[in-house]
């Protein structure tokens, strides 16, 4: 009979546990202190928590059949009886969709994720996984991580790196069809770059991650995968060499034969010069019907719509780097660096990942519905001859994924309203009309609870911040527990425009203060490590905080990740998100609020400008913005002051007899109902199989070039 450890390290060995939180209270409740202190990581609390503690503790606290309990949902979960997919993905058959990404947010405590693009990679493994749609993604095991974000005496980020041990992680090897562990090779600039293969479940997926500590590697190479995003463009290029070649390779060792390839992001795109390389090397294929066929079976995502945000690497630099692929393609090395740049006829123009993917995909998408349009006024250039709105760049909206990131007190609820299997629908528009039934005072009630839960987070959070930073506690607790709290937490970066309120101090003090309707404001949000102007910010954020006129109302959380962001987006009673429009590709932040009972105060940018009705949240503004973006920052802070003051504010501080804000409530109602169904990820995932994978998969079976 198995053992009480091997039953728990049973459990940790699937991800599934990340958005499970039943699972995740049984290492919780074997050692509190433990499981905090090693980043609520259950595997970690079992290497290092002692034989005798873990018995007496599973005694008291009846852990033996709540393991058993969870064992079984994880065996009936990894083999259903029947999903989503099996009726509506079947035409990808046994070919999966390779899922590329340079970075993967599925928990804390596995930090290879710097913000929305790797929690978006995370979302949609783990929505894929619900509905049974085949899928494995690839990535890099980034060994030292990302960087944490520590804030010193004068609040300005310092990033400290905090390598983890991949003891303490579910990982293990990769192994091909006769068991021997994966190893692959990438050509880089006179030598090959070693990668052994790791491999993690996510519930009914497959993550398989790139690590470069092998020992044929030198002492550089080994440390080249060490940091997410780091180093210099050198780097970088080698980066995504491994991530798209080796990350193509590793999937052929393994025996896994992709119907698609789906680039999430321009990080990806070597990808399918490698898949085109090997039909060239290992089935004869023309060059250039085989870069057909490979476009033909790919379907790519862009994220950005600032222009800066997508990598240019120098041509002598790209040229060196492609000689190896360019002699597998049997193409001249100018030709395969033209593949990537914007200008082919101009030698040194600078070749762009997301060039080679744009001209190489069936199906191209931005990620929310003004970010296709975005996108196609941006990449207009590739296609000329094209009208703007011809141009082959579509759009999926993000979606979230809602058991990882919903309270449980509101599933609950959900559970009660809803129906036991309410997750299974939850993409369905009439499910959510149960809610109109529900007495707004039970809603109110879970979301006082969960306020109550998120000041106590943030107050223990601002102690042990100002007690590394050698300052004296405040006299005065930040956040009043009763107060109406709006919730800011992104990256921070200009055009996200976090210090927008602070543009009138005294108006902002007015508000805050207010003797009746007092407000919180809690900020969170790192800046890229080279990013100064984004350090500035959060600096000036947090000079500001100190103001006495706002300490007891504000607040900045350190070292932004998916556990703060857990808790902020279930505790808050607004979630606000301020961008310069139409710079915010989607904002996937604020659909984490709504669902957990928060209105949404936005500009109308990303995903706001389709989903905002006019009831169920509040926008900025009317969407139109003025070519001086001075002026417009001067208009949105306005428009957002009397927005605050003159209808959000009040409406949450009208009461009834009971002290509930009915009207309040209506909104949040509303909110839910309309958004729940729309923006998660089941919804996401539907759409990429019915309009890119299926499409793709069709398209390479039948060997037909893109449209």
């Amino acid at each position: 009979m198995e053992t009480l450890r091997q039953k728990l390290e049973r459990l940790t060995q699937n991800l599934w546990w990340t958005w499970r939180p039943e699972v995740r209270s049984i290492f919780r409740d074997l050692d509190i202190d433990l499981y905090n202190r090693v980043h609520r990581n259950p595997l970690a609390v079992l290497r290092q928590i002692e034989t005798r503690q873990m018995e007496k503790r599973a005694t008291e606290v009846d852990i033996p059949a709540r393991i058993d309990r969870a064992l079984r949902q994880l065996d009936e979960y990894v083999h259903p009886v029947t999903t989503w997919g099996l009726f509506h993905a079947g035409g990808l058959g046994s070919r999966p969709v390779a899922y590329f990404c340079a970075e993967f947010g599925l928990h804390e405590s596995l930090p290879i994720y710097s913000g929305g693009l790797g929690i978006l990679a995370g979302d949609h493994l783990k929505g894929a996984s619900n509905l049974g749609v085949p899928m494995v993604g690839v990535g890099l095991l980034y060994h030292q991580g990302y960087v944490s974000q520590v804030l010193d005496g004068s609040h300005w980020q310092q990033d400290v790196l905090e390598p983890f041990d991949l003891k303490e992680l579910p990982l293990r090897l990769a192994r091909d069809p006769q068991g021997e562990p994966v190893r692959v090779s990438v050509e880089m600039p006179g030598r090959l770059i070693w990668a052994r293969v790791l491999e993690a479940c996510v519930g009914r997926v497959k993550l398989i991650l790139l690590d470069t500590r092998d020992a044929q590697n030198s002492e550089a190479d080994q440390a080249l995968a060490a940091r997410l995003y780091g180093g210099d463009q050198r780097i970088r290029i080698q980066q995504e060499l491994l991530l798209g070649v080796g990350g193509a390779r590793a999937l052929r060792v393994l025996g896994i034969t992709p119907s698609v390839y789906h680039l999430n992001e321009g990080h990806t795109a070597f990808a399918v010069l490698e898949r085109a390389r090997r039909r060239v090397q290992e089935d004869g294929q023309d060059p250039h019907a085989a870069l057909r066929e490979a476009a033909a079976a790919t379907v790519f995502t862009t994220h950005t719509p600032v222009d800066a945000g997508h990598d240019r690497f120098p041509a002598d630099l790209a040229e060196e780097h492609l000689r190896p692929l360019a002699e597998g393609l049997k193409l001249p090395v100018r030709e395969v660096l033209g593949l990537g740049q914007l200008d082919p006829s101009n030698p040194q123009d600078a070749f762009m990942p997301t060039v080679l993917a744009l001209r190489h995909s069936l199906r191209a998408n931005g990620v929310s519905a003004l970010h296709g349009t975005v996108s196609r006024a941006m990449w207009n250039r590739l296609w000329p001859e094209r009208k703007e709105h011809e141009v082959p760049v579509g759009h999926i909206t993000n979606g979230v994924h809602v058991p990882t990131w919903l309270a449980s007190e509101l599933n609950q609820l959900y559970v009660e309203r809803l129906g036991v299997n309410w997750m299974e629908s939850l993409a369905r528009p009439d499910l959510w009309t149960r809610l109109e039934s529900v007495d707004a005072a039970e809603i109110w009630e879970i979301k006082q609870v969960l306020k109550a839960r998120l000041i106590r987070f943030v107050r223990d959070h601002v102690a042990e911040t100002r007690a590394h930073q050698g300052l004296s506690p405040l006299d005065t607790p930040p956040l009043d527990p009763d107060a109406f709290t709006i919730g800011f937490a992104r990256r921070f970066v200009p055009y996200k425009r976090p210090d927008l309120l602070f543009s009138d101090p005294e108006r902002l003090a007015a508000l805050v203060n207010h003797p009746s309707r007092p407000v919180n404001l809690i900020f969170a949000g790192r800046a890229h490590p080279a990013d100064q102007l984004g350090k500035g910010l959060i600096q000036r954020v947090n000079q500001l905080i100190e103001d006495p006129r706002f300490r007891s109302h504000m607040a900045f959380v350190e070292n932004y990740n998916i556990h703060v962001g857990r808790n902020l987006y279930q505790g808050v009673d607004a979630w606000l998100n301020n961008p310069q429009r139409p710079l915010e590709a989607c904002g996937t932040s604020g659909m984490k609020a709504a669902m957990n009972g928060a209105l949404h105060i936005s500009i109308l940018d990303g995903w706001w400008a389709e989903a905002y009705d006019g009831q169920n949240g509040f926008a900025i503004g009317n969407g139109e913005t003025h070519g001086d973006f001075s002026i417009q920052d001067r208009r949105d802070a306005d428009a957002l002051f009397r927005l605050l003051e003159e209808e959000i504010v009040p409406l949450y501080y009208d009461r009834d007899a009971a002290g509930v804000p009915r009207a309040w409530l209506q909104r949040v109602k509303r909110s839910i109902r309309t958004l729940a169904w729309r923006f998660n990820a089941d919804r996401m995932v539907m759409d990429y199989v019915n309009h890119c994978y299926l499409p793709a998969a069709v398209a390479a079976s039948c060997q037909m070039p893109p449209a």
